[in-house]
């Protein structure tokens, strides 16, 4: 029974969504499709020739939607190469590589990810332990909250960790998603040393044979060198207890930040070894190109996108269905 439950695991957390969710991954990216695909839909529908112009104008619209100069300039290199072949001859069949080439940059650092537990080197009788970082203000233990919820009607056994000892708030705000979803969680009084709260989480998931352990930590401003150490000290700590953990490192991104977003994402991947992003606010945001970016300059791949405020309101991230959504 356990394993079966730690499959499904794996599933929420690689797999593609239901295909009842892949309206709500639209809906989410509604702003930026108007935003994007109106402009698009102007430059690349009727007769017009494919020249340079038309080129040029394309890369300004990729740009207003923040998929960033260096993702942009690597999309338009591949564009010109093929009109230069003379591959790309109407304005349709632009639309179509343009689709491809934003498709192939978003699967590819799936691609790269371990989707079986054998993969992270964790025996299979242990649980798989997801550290969950980020900034103040991103929505990072709403998503603490939304995934557990996802994961325990699942069939997982959940175990959540108090580790933001920093804010006695974060324990409070953690405390009550952990009884919305009817899961246990470890904590101490606040300003106790997080990686002590880390090792009596992780003592006690191995104890109960929980499946999985949610780790909440401080909402890390990436500029702060003593913050991030303290990360790496739980981490260490972590890998004592359970072989491999943390098995997942998991990015919580405000979509509405933009490149600033992709900013923290460059200082919490080289501190933070982080595995996935997972985007929230995307729903209120024009500059929904940010996928594009963040998966293209750190390989890093999408794992889910909050759509809303309520508990079912975490999609998995679909590739395919994003980018037709933005474009059709």
């Amino acid at each position: 029974m356990l394993r079966r439950t730690r499959r499904k695991l794996m599933i929420s957390l690689f797999g593609p969504p239901e295909p009842t969710l892949l309206e709500r991954l639209k809906d989410s990216v509604s702003k930026t499709r108007s935003e994007l695909s109106a402009r698009v839909e102007q430059l690349l529908t009727g007769d017009r020739p494919v020249d340079p112009e038309l080129l040029k104008q394309l890369e300004s619209a990729l740009l207003s939607a923040d998929l960033g100069v260096r993702t942009t300039k690597e999309v338009l290199v591949a564009l010109r190469q093929q009109v230069n072949e003379h591959k790309l001859e109407e304005p349709g069949a632009l639309k179509r590589e343009l689709k491809n080439q934003i498709l192939k940059i978003l699967t590819a650092p799936a691609a790269a990810q371990p989707n079986s537990d054998a993969a992270d080197g964790r025996p299979a009788d242990e649980p798989r332990v997801l550290f969950v970082v980020g900034v103040n203000g991103t929505g990072k233990t709403t998503t603490i909250g939304k995934l557990t919820s996802r994961l325990k009607k699942e069939g997982a056994t959940v175990i959540l960790c108090a580790a933001d000892t920093f804010r006695a708030a974060a324990i409070e705000q953690l405390e009550i998603w952990a009884r919305r979803s009817g899961v246990e969680m470890i904590k101490q009084k606040p300003g106790a040393d997080p990686s002590a709260v880390v090792f009596d989480a992780l003592t006690a998931a191995r104890a109960r044979h929980a499946d999985v352990v949610i780790v909440d930590t401080a909402g890390r401003l990436h500029t702060k060198s003593n913050l991030m150490a303290e990360l790496d000290k739980m981490k260490r700590t972590a890998a004592k207890v359970i072989p491999g953990a943390p098995h997942d490192v998991l990015l919580v991104l405000d979509a509405t930040t933009g490149q600033n977003g992709l900013n923290q994402a460059r200082e919490f991947w080289s501190h933070a070894a982080v595995t996935g992003i997972v985007l929230t606010k995307l729903d209120g945001t024009a500059k929904g190109g940010i996928v594009v970016a963040i998966a293209r300059e750190l390989n890093l791949p999408i794992r889910f996108v909050g759509t809303g405020e309520k508990i079912d309101d975490l999609v998995p991230f679909d590739a395919q269905t994003y980018v037709n959504s933005l474009f059709d």
